[in-house]
């Protein structure tokens, strides 16, 4: 009986509440309530936001306010602004709605005004600021010149290996100290926030223009390795890819060779760095071979020991390495001698020694009654009385040398002047023009 009486009680309590509710006007959570006690008039909304208007010289807009919905109406060159006054008067207490009326303005005056407007606060700003940026430009050229003046002091060249390192060591510091000009001077006019966007837009056009000189820079870098670790010398003879000459200079882009011939031949470093290069002046000492065929019916080891007798009987023939001659092959038309010696460079012409050499040897066997075997054919018809076939050529054979003769070219051959050598005095003649990156004290791969 007590369980049904308190069960009667709660529920009455509830049906009061909502009834209560109800008659409070009381609506569901998220619904916006609009309280309309103690709310502020139509003329105070009004006199409020037309006083704000004003003060944020909007004047070409008018307000009216009718029971809390306030409506915005006139012309304006920029958009902008409407949206924001409409977005203030939203703001006020006592507004329930905001009516924005405000039409873009057709006159072209009117939306130039503003722009002019801009820019004239824009000059009067830089002109304020024209002291300041003085002063950063002061700053700026400061450093530059501090920079340029400290990059040519002799310190540099004690510091690089030769003149082209220290000059890329003058041009690094410039740089540095410009940057450091130009950091200082943002800083000094509050804009060192632009420094980040200015090292951005450096980077991508410094990789730009990387791509489109990639062979340059590739020069460039080979520049600078064969600077350091130079692999010739002045005036060497050396062969590279194919070229062969004696060096005049090595820039900052080619090596410059003159070729025997006299000519000038411009060799990129970036071929020069990865390229075969050959330098014959680097050991005094070089070697010439030659083959030469003599009769298979002759004696072919004492013919050897003959031509090996002969070559070390020249006097531009060095001892040491000893001349060597072996049998290097037979064929149809007979024995191939290879006859090698070495000669000193510095002393004998490489290819008048090997001429000499090739004529002397030739001789010696000659002269021993060994015949070199000559590879003209002559073809004779068939019915032409003659035997048909293919016949070796008659063979011219030469009187033998006298003895007085064969010394007489011996001595002739001794101490020869080189070829090569003639082209030193047009090497130094070209030198003393400019100056290159090569240098007698530099370490030598």
């Amino acid at each position: 009986m007590i369980h049904r009486l308190l069960l009667s009680l709660c529920l009455a309590a509830a049906m009061a509440t909502q009834a209560a509710a109800q008659e409070s006007g009381a609506v569901p959570d998220g619904t916006r309530v609009l309280s309309v006690a103690n709310a502020p008039t139509d003329e105070a909304i009004a006199s409020r936001l037309r006083a704000i208007v004003g003060a944020l010289d909007h004047d070409e807009i008018a307000v009216a306010v009718n029971a809390g919905v306030v409506t915005l109406s006139g012309d304006i060159a920029d958009p902008a602004i409407s949206r924001n006054v409409a977005d203030i008067a939203g703001r006020l207490e006592g507004v329930v709605a905001v009516n924005n009326a405000v039409a873009a303005s057709d006159d072209i005056a009117q939306q130039i005004n503003p722009a002019f407007d801009r820019f004239r606060a824009r000059i009067a700003q830089l002109v304020a600021r024209l002291p300041l940026f003085f002063l950063a430009a002061a700053a700026f050229g400061a450093i530059v010149v501090l920079g340029v003046m400290l990059a040519r002091l002799r310190f540099w060249d004690r510091l690089a290996p030769n003149a082209f390192i220290a000059g890329i060591y003058r041009q690094a510091f410039r740089v540095v100290c410009g940057i450091v000009g130009i950091v200082v001077a943002l800083d000094l006019l509050g804009a060192a926030a632009l420094l980040g966007t200015i090292l951005g837009a450096a980077g991508i056009v410094g990789l730009a223009i990387g791509f489109a000189v990639r062979d340059t820079v590739e020069n460039f870098v080979a520049s600078v390795m064969l600077s350091l670790r130079q692999p010739f010398r002045p005036n060497d003879l050396v062969e590279i890819e194919g070229d062969v000459g004696r060096v005049i200079r090595l820039t900052s882009r080619a090596t410059i060779l003159l070729s025997l011939d006299g000519n000038h031949v411009r060799i990129p470093n970036a071929t020069v760095f990865k390229g075969r290069i050959v330098n014959y002046t680097q050991n005094p000492a070089r070697r010439f071979s030659f083959d030469i065929g003599i009769d298979p019916d002759a004696d072919l080891e004492a013919t050897r020991v003959l031509a090996q007798a002969a070559l070390k009987a020249q006097p531009f023939v060095l001892d040491d390495p000893e001349e060597l001659v072996w049998i290097e092959n037979i064929t149809e038309a007979g024995a191939i001698l290879r006859v090698t010696g070495w000669i000193d460079q510095d002393q004998t012409g490489f290819v008048t020694a090997r001429g000499d050499a090739i004529r002397l040897v030739k001789d010696a066997i000659e002269a021993a009654g060994v015949a070199i075997p000559d590879t003209t054919y002559r073809i004779r018809l068939e019915g032409s009385g003659n035997a048909s076939g293919v016949e070796p050529g008659p063979r011219h054979k030469e009187k033998p040398v006298p003895a007085s003769t064969a010394a007489s070219d011996a001595q002739a051959g001794d101490g020869r002047q080189s070829e090569e050598k003639a082209l030193i005095p047009l090497v130094a003649a070209e030198r003393e023009a400019t100056g290159d990156l090569l240098a007698r004290d530099a370490p030598r791969e």
